[in-house]
């Protein structure tokens, strides 16, 4: 059984994945989710069923638009895949729970933003505002930890992300300060503070891998929105394992 529910979650993190591209794409620039359909951008053919089958239709048709061989960007099953991924290690991680629908919940807005802020470096507070009452209302029903708690762990993500902002003059937009305090709030205090610490980590040896590739040029921006997703994402899967095993190295 529990191997069939496995393949469930990830097909449907499949299929959410797809979604949260469009939602990702559209959204910021105020687009409708669900007008026009989904086109091929060059020859602007209505893409088939056969050609949104999550992942499996890029790879079949090598990355190209089949009509008119424009090539798709990996954007689209990349994070069509890092979606039933994290899907699945959700369930895998805590069952059938109120803190794997918690889990789910961080992914789908980690995936959606991190789509947002890579194409336009923009979080759009109508992505935030969708999610913040459900992870509230699933917070507040199911707390490991005393209410305060998660309150200063939302005060601590806002907080200080808007304080690195005003230091750094802009280098931190608004929409990370609303995000961050989204998703403390959903961590708690201790893991808000190790999703900010593992952010840092993996946005410095990303950026110096881009700027040591030339990918990027060393003053240019890098959205910062992905790795707070990400640090979240870990944090919450794994933060209590590795905050209890930094406490028995020092203790």
């Amino acid at each position: 059984m529990t191997i069939l529910i496995a393949i469930y979650v990830t097909i449907v993190g499949l299929l959410f994945g797809s979604f949260f591209n469009v939602v990702g794409l559209r959204v910021p620039v105020g687009e409708s989710i669900v007008h026009p359909p989904s086109r091929c951008g060059s020859c602007n053919t209505r893409l088939g069923a056969k050609d949104m089958v999550p992942v499996f239709s890029y790879m079949f048709s090598k990355g190209r638009c089949r009509h008119c061989g424009v090539k798709f960007s990996p954007i689209y099953p990349l994070f069509e895949a890092a979606t039933g991924i994290f899907f699945l290690w959700t369930y895998l991680r805590f069952g059938l729970t109120v803190t794997a629908a918690i889990g789910i919940v961080l992914v789908s807005l980690s995936i959606i933003v991190t789509v947002a802020d890579l194409t336009y470096m923009r979080i759009p507070n109508k992505v935030l505002l969708f999610f913040a009452p459900i992870l509230i209302v699933l917070r507040f029903i199911w707390m490991d930890a005393p209410w305060w708690h998660y309150v200063l762990g939302g005060l601590f993500g806002g907080g200080l992300i808007l304080l690195v902002g005003i230091l750094s003059k802009g280098g931190m937009g608004m929409g990370d300060v609303k995000l961050f305090a989204l998703c403390g709030l959903a961590l708690g205090i201790g893991p808000a503070v190790l999703a900010f610490m593992l952010a840092c980590a993996l946005g410095t040896i990303f950026g110096l891998l881009l700027i040591a590739l030339k990918v990027v040029q060393r003053k240019q921006p890098i959205p910062f929105g992905p790795w707070l997703a990400l640090g979240t994402l870990i944090a919450y899967l794994y933060g209590t394992q590795i905050i209890g095993g930094y406490l028995s190295l020092i203790g």
